[in-house]
């Protein structure tokens, strides 16, 4: 499962990067949406690979993000009784391991695909080159977790 999330603006952008990342739900900066790895999913992130990016998300990150950052239909927060009545698991913690092995979606729940969070604590390394020129576009691998810890 891959973590993807939104670094660069609107502006300027080509209509048909814009409209892939309109179909990954990152209408906005900061904005992060998890993504199974098929091939059309790895398509599009090489298509707006300038404006965003992901890498593999390990399990107590994506627990953190449910937790923190995830919110309900109506924006209000992830709770352990609300886990309990919506699905089969008794807590936060059983429903995001099993979002990580892929067994439910983060849909199936009534939470909303995409979590918003906060600029990274130190900042970005730089938003115009790719994270192999020590930037912040394009394919990080692990090390998007560490980005996604600063942004929680």
């Amino acid at each position: 499962m891959f973590a993807v999330v939104r670094v660069r603006g609107s502006a300027g952008v080509r209509r048909d990067i814009a409209d892939t990342m309109e179909m990954l739900r990152l209408n906005r900066i900061n904005h992060a949406v998890l993504v199974e790895e098929t091939p059309s999913y790895l398509g599009m992130l090489q298509k707006a690979k300038d404006y965003i990016t992901w890498g593999e998300i390990d399990q107590e990150t994506l627990k953190a993000m449910i937790m923190k950052r995830g919110r309900i239909i109506g924006g209000d927060k992830i709770t352990d009784d609300y886990i309990k009545e919506k699905t089969d698991y008794d807590s936060v913690e059983e429903f995001a391991e099993a979002v990580f092995q892929g067994d439910v979606k983060l849909e199936d729940a009534g939470i909303k695909p995409v979590f918003r969070l906060h600029p990274p604590r130190k900042g970005y390394e730089a938003i115009k080159k790719a994270f192999n020129e020590g930037g912040s576009l394009g394919y990080r691998g692990e090390e998007i977790n560490n980005l996604l810890k600063r942004m929680i």
